[in-house]
């Protein structure tokens, strides 16, 4: 699992990671994301996951909020929703108690 880096999300966002060397893993449906996710949570340390199925699976998420490893990270997609920003400001705020990027 060490520094294994994935992402799970719709074909067109997901082209981008694969070309940076990131083991990608497209998804069609809710139901596909979240079995993807079982999945490769198991043997990834960074999972991203577009922003479109993040919103769809806030509940499921919350699960790995409890471990430190692996650590899901939602990242904007071609429906931004502002869900993944809304997400890193809000894990950032709990880390370090101040909000140092966003400065709202």
């Amino acid at each position: 699992m060490q520094g294994k880096m994935a992402i799970v999300g719709n074909a067109e966002t997901i082209t981008v990671f694969k070309a940076a060397g990131v083991d990608a893993f497209p998804v069609t449906d809710e139901k596909g994301a979240r079995e993807t996710l079982r999945k490769v949570a198991r043997e990834y340390s960074v999972i991203f996951l577009t922003e479109d199925y993040a919103l769809l699976l806030k509940d499921f998420l919350k699960r790995f909020d409890e471990e430190a490893y692996p650590v899901v990270l939602p990242v904007p997609s071609g429906k931004d929703t502002g869900y993944g920003e809304s997400f890193l400001k809000s894990a950032m705020e709990r880390a370090l108690g101040v909000d140092i990027l966003f400065n709202d």
